[in-house]
């Protein structure tokens, strides 16, 4: 891959043009953004107002789709799902050019991991699971909001399957495979990172399986009600951490094929470190859900 540094003609004429950026990365990438705005803040992108804007989408969707069930519905049921896939659309499509963007695009350069942006991307991620914190929070509260009052509202199913202890001792396995990956990589053991990464990426892949399996038992063969008072906590907080999960696999999943392609050594694997931080956060934040929504409903 061509880079500055590499002395390509394509590299060269990403700095000629006097403005910083080049107006491409020597790879076909075009910033959104061309100026460096607000002054001090780095290259400005349009990417995080995109990603949030389908996140908002999402969201909405998801709000009209409630409204349009039930007996008495206030909307009609061909706008909601509209809504809803295209704001998980753009959400994606935006995820994908903010992390291109931000990472992919200056990573080529293979500028090596304890550089000082290696500092900044584990800071940003701490970041970003602080705001996880909060969204998670938000649904903990509800949940324990209605525990308040009349328990249980109505006939709860039963939750506490071998599936679930099955789930959770899948996931938890992975935490402990990906730890000694990275373990093994910082220690220069490159067969060993292989194969554990490669296996965390599959027990990831089975969980996210085995928890539409159980989408698929409550939902459909027992009916369960996603609208009702347990059912909208218990659907929203499992189903936005299975969101988390399923996208921690493709986080994973390209670490893999980057590590396949020799991209990471003992001393460059800041991508593993920060995959690696999200994926304990999302294992920890299950292990709460079970205690407090699967043993806890029976509690």
């Amino acid at each position: 891959m061509g880079s500055a540094v590499d002395g390509e003609p394509g590299a060269q004429a990403e700095h000629e043009d006097g403005s910083g950026h080049g107006g491409g990365d020597g790879h076909g990438h075009s910033p959104p953004a061309p100026e460096d705005w607000p002054r001090g803040f780095g290259e400005a992108s349009w990417w995080p107002l995109v990603t949030g804007l389908g996140i908002a989408g999402l969201y909405f969707g998801t709000a009209l789709v409630l409204l349009s069930r039930g007996d008495d519905p206030l909307i009609g049921q061909r706008l909601p799902p509209v809504v809803l896939v295209g704001g998980v659309a753009v959400f994606l499509g935006g995820l994908y050019g903010w992390t291109y963007h931000g990472f992919v695009s200056a990573y080529w350069e293979r500028a090596t991991a304890q550089a000082s942006g290696g500092i900044d991307l584990r800071w940003g991620m701490v970041l970003f699971l602080a705001t996880d914190v909060m969204t998670f929070s938000a649904g903990f509260v509800y949940y324990f909001f209605i525990r308040t009052g009349t328990w249980p509202p109505g006939e709860l199913p039963h939750l506490l399957s071998s599936l679930v202890l099955i789930n959770t001792t899948i996931l938890i396995a992975s935490s402990v495979t990906l730890h000694i990956a990275h373990e093994a990589i910082r220690d220069g053991h490159r067969g060993r990172f292989l194969g554990l990464l490669g296996v965390t990426v599959l027990l990831g892949i089975v969980f996210v399986g085995g928890q539409l399996y159980e989408y698929y038992e409550l939902l459909v063969v027992e009916g369960v009600g996603v609208t009702d008072v347990f059912g909208s906590a218990f659907f929203a907080l499992t189903g936005l951490h299975g969101l988390h999960v399923a996208l921690g696999v493709v986080i994973l999943a390209i670490v893999f094929v980057r590590a396949i392609a020799g991209q990471f050594s003992d001393d460059r694997h800041v991508a593993v470190s920060t995959a690696s931080m999200y994926w304990h956060f999302v294992d920890l934040v299950w292990v709460i859900l079970v205690v407090i929504l699967y043993v806890g409903s029976v509690a």
